[in-house]
């Protein structure tokens, strides 16, 4: 009799618990919905997953690049990569949390020049990390968009003998962008990060196109304030191209 007291006194504790953190996990995209981005990472770190770990990196991260001051970039982004690292170490079969691995140590690399970065190792840590993602989940738009955009990038600005060290080719960047419209075709960041992949393999080739993707992602309302970012940067870069 005690001890079924006792498993039931266990079970409803842990019940409680796990409503607990599903409300904080809730508050914390509530906040990141609202550009709340700090206090939303905060929130989800406390909510102590692998879920909320990897929505800390993506807050953090985010923040960094589009809000923070300059001086402050590098070390919220060396927080974002603590975070995404404990993401994985809770659960190294969430799909999100090595897309977040990738997320944080992407945006850290871009403070240093593309040789150095070269050395350190950081291209091929954020392509292996998004190749897991999509190992993990084939269906994961974000993994696809965000390959696209490493392939792009390492092509537009590394030159051809980093790309052809490194893997990355203008054939799998498209086809990564494309997989991840095909996915999401209503996801407005899948436009705007193709758009400037294919600007950064090559703005004159790709131009029309650019516009093109740039448009399409303009008329989809803004869903969030990360999107509401995303579009008020997709209308200025559409203007440059005008």
């Amino acid at each position: 009799m005690v001890k079924a007291v006792v498993l039931v006194g266990v079970m409803g504790a842990m019940a409680l618990a796990g409503a607990v953190q599903a409300d904080t996990l809730a508050a914390a995209r509530a906040a990141y919905a609202d550009g709340r981005f700090l206090e939303a990472a905060e929130l989800a770190e406390a909510v102590g997953t692998s879920a909320g770990y990897a929505l800390a990196t993506d807050c953090v991260a985010k923040y960094g690049f589009h809000l923070a001051e300059e001086e402050e970039k590098q070390a919220l982004y060396e927080r974002a990569m603590q975070l995404a690292e404990e993401a994985v170490r809770l659960d190294p079969n969430n799909p999100e949390a090595h897309l977040q691995v990738a997320h944080a140590v992407g945006r850290y690399s871009e403070g240093f020049g593309p040789m150095k970065a070269l050395r350190e190792g950081y291209p091929r840590q954020v392509r292996e990390a998004m190749e897991t993602a999509l190992a993990l989940d084939p269906d994961m738009v974000g993994a696809s968009v965000s390959l696209g955009g490493w392939h792009a990038a390492v092509v537009g600005r590394a030159g051809g003998l980093v790309a052809r060290m490194l893997g990355a080719t203008r054939k799998k960047a498209i086809a990564h962008f494309d997989r991840g419209l095909e996915l999401a075709p209503d996801l407005k960041e899948a436009y705007f990060e193709y758009a400037n992949g294919l600007l950064a393999i090559n703005p004159k080739r790709y131009r029309e196109r650019a516009r093109e993707l740039l448009t399409q992602g303009i008329e989809l309302p803004p869903q969030n304030a990360f999107e509401q970012i995303l579009h008020d940067k997709a209308v200025e870069r559409l203007a440059t191209l005008d």
